[in-house]
């Protein structure tokens, strides 16, 4: 199951359409960030649903950025980042 999620990343992030339409976005002036969750359902044949196991897959290591944007909406709601965090 690791290994079907680690591929479908993978896919992900090498695809060029995606690549693309995100740098389309980027050069519109916005900041972009993208969050999939995968659900993979697996049993064996002949077995009922309530013996399916159900597996998340999400990255990793997701990277963290806060936006200037984001810290003035932090502080309108009186929200503190420490430096080291920013």
């Amino acid at each position: 199951m690791k290994e079907l999620g680690e591929a479908i990343n993978e896919s992900l992030a090498d695809s060029d359409q995606i690549a693309e339409v995100v740098s389309r976005i980027k050069e519109g002036g916005y900041d972009i960030f993208l969050v999939l969750e995968a659900t993979i359902g697996v049993s064996k044949p002949g077995e009922g649903n309530d013996k399916t196991s159900m597996v998340t897959t999400l990255t990793s290591n997701p990277e963290f950025k806060i936006s200037e944007q984001d810290l003035k909406f932090l502080k309108s709601l009186r929200i503190k980042i420490e430096d080291d965090a920013a």
